[in-house]
């Protein structure tokens, strides 16, 4: 299959657009992804050669030549995607064309001993529930940290209390399977490129709000993740010199301020009940926060000072990469009511003029939305030979084109 630039996902958002709104002409995907009719060409011809399309019915023309139509092999291949969270971990069964085959959760502590086995075994219990057709091409891991290199799989996450953790390594000799580790927000950018709001997009931010903040760049339909992984720390951008400390350690961060332990401490400052911090979840907080927040109050303000925040640091975000369109996601947007009067506001007022109108589109979110995230790095991975998957895309590409031929 012909080399692409690092981290390209063209052939994958074809795939997930013919996944998403059914069989299209050559034509149509090329209006649709905004690509070049030579370019669909060639890339469909490849997708054929392995399997992943197939060519339907004529759709019928008002004059001239029938187009032929497309269609995706959905079952050409599956991934398992992985979220690991500081209390639990979930897991996915993803089908090539993004539909979701079987959910799971298990209980997981990071800070254990022997975590990164307990990871390997709650994975190998789902593995053993899933064996059967579509064949498994590979497992992927989303994790709240840095990631320097996907292929290996070396993670950093203050969060969890992981340095340097052997992650990708440990689990490839458990599993003996591909196994890609990325970022959870940029494992999101890459699902959200091949299967949401970003598929017509090829320049696009990605805010998620919940338990922390982050962000994830995507530029020329490609996830930026810098020099080492670790593109798209939003949440540690420095918002205040004498704000609170933040998990990271340092003072003032956004997610100090916006998170949900942010937001928690808010509320108590302004003698609002939350539940006593030793025994109540941030979540379980959050929610409590927003139920109170239906009525004008301190609640309701605590939302609106920290969407102030959030929109004033993503109009800087914005105005340094210039995205077409700001999709917001994230466990925090069940409370978004509550956030986007402020956000709007604060965001338009510290845009540049040329960009006041940009876009801001909010998807409806669930524990599962992360996980299939961690699997979109598999299914990306078959079209991308020379990208960031590097020795473990070409182990899932050559499960892929033996499973087809």
């Amino acid at each position: 299959m012909a080399g692409t630039d690092r981290g390209d996902l063209t052939r994958t958002a074809i795939l997930a657009l013919l996944g998403t709104v059914g069989p299209l002409s050559r034509t149509e995907i090329a209006r649709e992804l905004d690509l070049s009719p030579a370019s669909v060409t060639q890339l469909t011809r490849e997708l054929m050669g392995s399997g992943m399309l197939e060519e339907l019915d004529l759709k019928p023309s008002r004059g001239g030549r029938p187009a032929q139509r497309l269609g995706l092999v959905g079952s050409a291949g599956r991934a398992l995607g992985v979220k690991v969270t500081a209390d639990h971990l979930v897991l996915v069964d993803v089908r090539l064309d993004g539909e979701v085959l079987g959910s799971w959760e298990r209980p997981f502590d990071p800070a254990a001993p022997g975590c990164l086995d307990e990871l390997g075994a709650a994975i190998a219990s789902v593995l053993e529930e899933i064996d059967g057709a579509p064949p498994l091409l590979g497992v992927g891991v989303g994790v709240p940290g840095s990631v320097e290199d996907q292929a290996v799989g070396t993670v950093n996450a203050p969060t969890l209390g992981w340095q340097a953790m052997p992650v990708g390594d440990r689990l490839r000799r458990r599993l003996d399977l591909p196994v890609l580790v990325e970022n959870d927000v940029n494992a999101l950018a890459a699902a959200e490129r091949l299967y949401g709001r970003g598929r017509t997009h090829r320049d696009f931010l990605v805010l998620t709000i919940g338990r922390g903040v982050g962000a994830a760049v995507v530029a020329d339909g490609r996830v930026y993740r810098g020099a080492r992984g670790g593109a798209g720390e939003f949440g540690h951008v420095p918002v205040a010199a004498d704000g609170p400390v933040c998990g990271c350690g340092a003072t003032g961060c956004l997610e100090a301020f916006v998170g949900a332990a942010g937001l928690a401490a808010a509320a108590r400052a302004k003698g609002l009940p939350t539940g006593d911090p030793a025994r109540v979840t941030e979540g379980a907080a959050i929610r409590e926060l927003g139920r109170a927040a239906v009525h004008p109050g301190p609640a309701r303000e605590v939302f609106a000072d920290a969407a102030t925040i959030l929109g004033r640091a993503t109009a800087g975000l914005v105005n340094v990469v210039d995205p077409e369109v700001v999709v917001v996601l994230g466990e925090g947007t069940a409370q978004w009511a509550h956030w986007s009067e402020s956000f709007h506001a604060t965001l338009r007022a510290h845009l540049l003029p040329g960009r006041r109108d940009i876009a801001v589109e909010v998807e409806s979110w669930d524990d599962t939305s992360w996980a299939q995230g961690a699997a979109a790095l598999v299914l990306a991975t078959p079209f991308d030979a020379a990208g960031a998957a590097g020795e473990q895309g070409r182990l899932v590409r050559a499960r892929l084109i033996g499973a087809a031929t």
